[in-house]
């Protein structure tokens, strides 16, 4: 039987058009959305409210999304949650970097429309 209970999304993201647009777009989907604007703020919701999956991007003010990722592989809980990269870098140290602190996936965002990270995050929550 199918779990009724709504997938838990935390998007971190500082770009307020785009994160507006995710969240509508994974609220038709069926998801629950938990925002965020910076990786401080990220990490404190990310840490509290134990979403299904994560969203996250790298630039962004206060804390980026790296360190922000680093710090959650330290929790416990944070070790396993689920993170795909949504970045406007294509840069590949970054690639590698976000890679190597464990994140399931890694999307340049001019590479991708928002109906498709929705779909590329239900295939991560299925495996």
């Amino acid at each position: 039987m199918e779990n009724q209970r709504k997938n838990v999304l935390l998007v971190v993201e500082d770009d307020t058009p785009l994160l507006k647009a995710l969240k509508i777009a994974f609220e038709d989907g069926g998801f629950s959305v938990l925002e965020s604007k910076d990786g401080k703020e990220g990490l404190n919701t990310a840490l509290e409210k134990h979403p299904d999956i994560i969203l996250l991007d790298i630039i962004m003010p206060v804390m980026d999304g790296i360190t922000m990722l680093q710090k959650l592989r330290e929790d416990p809980w944070g070790k396993k949650v689920g993170v795909i990269i949504l970045t406007n870098l294509s840069d590949s140290e970054k690639v590698v970097e976000a890679l190597n602190a464990g994140v399931h996936d890694y999307l340049v965002k001019t590479d991708w429309s928002i109906n498709e990270v929705v779909e590329k995050v239900r295939e991560k929550l299925k495996k």
